[in-house]
């Protein structure tokens, strides 16, 4: 069974730093683009960043430009988004996917990806 994972949400106060984790099981990720999305209570779900398969291009969204990095460890399977400079407005369940299409990862468009993990809570207080 093909599964993504994500890991290292939690609480946090603004100016503070997490790392979540995506790690997949059950097929190689170096195969694969892999986006991370959000959705805040009552928001439209919001693409944040993605990486391509072997990591050689990376997108953000601009609100997230210069805080977040997108890396990923092929040897572990694992992407990993580094969140620095948190602010409340970060605050949002956080989904890692597998796009299937070229179009979705530089375009961070949701409809282009599958597979999504069951997500990690990102809570930052001010």
């Amino acid at each position: 069974q093909e599964l993504l994972v994500e890991s290292g949400g939690g609480l946090v106060q603004a100016g503070g730093s997490l790392r979540l984790s995506c790690t997949a099981s059950g097929f190689k990720l170096d195969d694969w683009a892999i986006g991370w999305f959000r959705q805040a209570p009552g928001k439209k779900r919001e693409g944040v960043s993605c990486i391509s398969d072997r990591g050689g291009r990376t997108y953000y969204a601009d609100s997230v430009k210069g805080r977040f990095t997108v890396s990923r460890d092929n040897a572990k399977n694992t992407v990993y988004l580094q969140m620095d400079n948190l602010k409340p407005e970060d605050t949002a369940i956080y989904s890692c996917g597998r796009d299937y299409s070229d179009y979705g990862c530089p375009h961070l468009a949701a409809q282009s990806f599958h597979l999504w993990g069951q997500g990690a809570q990102v809570t930052v207080s001010s």
